[in-house]
């Protein structure tokens, strides 16, 4: 029994699909993912979609689905989950005690528990199928034929260990790790091997189109509109689920016509660039150095950004200026959940250390943070640059390599992964969403209120004449090191 013949079957999945009429355009994509025969209108919808001319007469190796928000991508997903783990048989190639996986990863968890629902209704509402389960967990499902559905987050390291038929990925567009620079490429990587051992083993990837870069823009480029085992299916959210309400799209366009493209268009965003190259950045990056100790020569400057304890980080950066370059000395980060008091506390402890009387900070919670850090003696002032306005005049220094950065990868991680939008109002430069910049801010805010201290610093090189200094901005800090 293929995929379509069990959507027609009442005892299966038949009475799932409420409105048949509204289901055409997704049974003409599973009819091209397994190379199942179309009727001539979902020869005219697989052409819209695919750019492509000839249907497959045989099953997808990879699949690429760029669908508009609210086009049944998670529902249909967890039904191909279903359908792989229950009716196919791959326990010929498991070795003895080994479980085939249909692994399904998400953006994040509460993605991955959207998923979950969905495998779970089906499986627990078909009475044919719920029969074959055997043990359920909140994020696994395990059936009698030896074989898993399972959820995870997007992690190139927990996909590792496992035999996968079918590896789904959701909204892979909006994958962010704060441990890699590029998470969606590493995780298609480790999945690839623990595909080898199945025949016939496919990758399903799909999501709402975002940024122009990233495994899914790739393939885009790469298979869209031409023939092979790779189909890239690029449709609006209206092509997919009509019942969704035109007016409501209206009004998304008219409110940001560049966001409802994406969103609901399925269009990748034209208003949307990285805001640094990750190689520039690192060559700003002293290797191995992860924080430098106080040095009574120089001046520092704190930043910090406050979080109220449950949600966001409070983050501090610490720097100081050499000639014209300037210098990231220390990061702090604390997680939530904390005490607003505690971690003030240690941060004015720290910026002590460095004989730091004034530290600069947003607006964030009025006088509360201007309060706390008064009552430690430490000068809380308020920055005149916004968050945007700090990475625009960051990025230079970044550049032209005045700049010297610590060996923080969830800092570097934070800076590759913003992005420069344009917008009516002009540039703005923040995290994409479901990401962070906590650290990076705190990182840019330091330094850039160290780049406009007094000159009073005490000279770095005090056996060099100060021309020296100025025609190789970094000396200091080099001789300094090699000292």
């Amino acid at each position: 029994m293929n995929l379509l013949e069990a959507l027609d079957d009442p005892n299966l999945f038949q009475p799932w699909i409420k409105d048949s009429s509204s289901y055409v355009a997704w049974r003409t994509f599973l009819a091209a993912l397994f190379g199942l025969p179309m009727t001539d209108e979902q020869k005219e919808i697989f052409q819209e979609c695919t750019g492509r001319e000839h249907p497959p007469t045989e099953q997808a190796k990879q699949a690429w689905m760029i669908v508009g928000r609210r086009g049944g991508k998670s529902f249909n997903m967890a039904l191909l989950a279903v359908f792989s783990a229950a009716f196919r048989d791959y326990r010929q190639y498991l070795a003895p005690g080994e479980r085939a996986t249909i692994m399904v990863i998400a953006a994040d968890r509460k993605q991955a528990r959207t998923i979950m629902r969905y495998v779970s209704g089906l499986l627990e509402n078909i009475p044919l199928l719920a029969t074959m389960v055997t043990r359920k967990l909140e994020e696994s499902v395990e059936l009698d034929n030896r074989s898993t559905i399972e959820v995870a987050t997007a992690n190139f390291r927990t996909v590792r260990g496992y035999t996968i038929p079918l590896a789904i990925g959701d909204e892979i567009a909006f994958w962010r790790s704060e441990d890699s620079a590029n998470p969606d490429r590493e995780v298609i990587a480790a999945l690839k091997p623990a595909m080898l051992t199945i025949p016939g083993s496919m990758m399903v990837c799909a999501s709402s189109p975002y940024s122009r870069r990233g495994v899914l823009w790739e393939a885009r480029e790469k298979h869209f509109g031409r023939d092979g085992n790779v189909l890239v299916w690029q449709a609006p959210t209206r092509t997919m689920n009509p019942t969704v309400p035109q007016e409501e799209i209206d009004a998304a366009y008219e409110a940001d016509p560049a966001s409802a493209s994406a969103e609901y268009g399925a269009n990748f965003r034209s208003d949307l660039q990285s805001f640094v190259d990750r190689e520039t950045l690192m060559h700003c990056v002293e290797v191995d150095v992860h924080e430098r100790p106080y040095d009574r020569r120089w001046r520092y400057i704190g930043f910090v950004d406050p979080s109220g304890g449950s949600q966001d980080s409070y983050t501090m950066g610490i720097a100081h200026k050499e000639g014209l370059s300037v210098v990231l000395d220390a990061v702090r980060e604390i997680k939530p959940p904390f005490s607003p008091e505690n971690v003030t506390e240690e941060f004015c402890s720290l910026l002590s250390s460095y004989r730091i009387t004034k530290v600069y900070g947003d607006r964030y919670a009025g006088e509360w943070p201007r309060e706390q850090f008064r009552k430690r003696g430490i000068t809380y002032l308020i920055s005149e640059k916004s968050r945007s306005n700090l990475y625009r005049d960051v990025l230079p220094r970044i550049n032209s390599g005045l700049c010297s950065l610590l060996d923080h990868p969830k800092m570097i991680a934070q800076f590759t992964s913003l992005e420069r939008k344009t917008g009516l109002r002009g540039d703005t430069i923040d995290h994409p969403p479901g990401a962070h910049d906590d650290i990076a801010n705190a990182a840019a805010g330091a330094l850039e209120h160290a780049a406009v201290l007094d000159g009073k610093e005490r000279d770095p090189l005090r056996a060099k004449p100060k021309q020296a200094i100025l025609s190789d901005p970094l000396a200091a800090y080099r001789t300094r090191r090699t000292a």
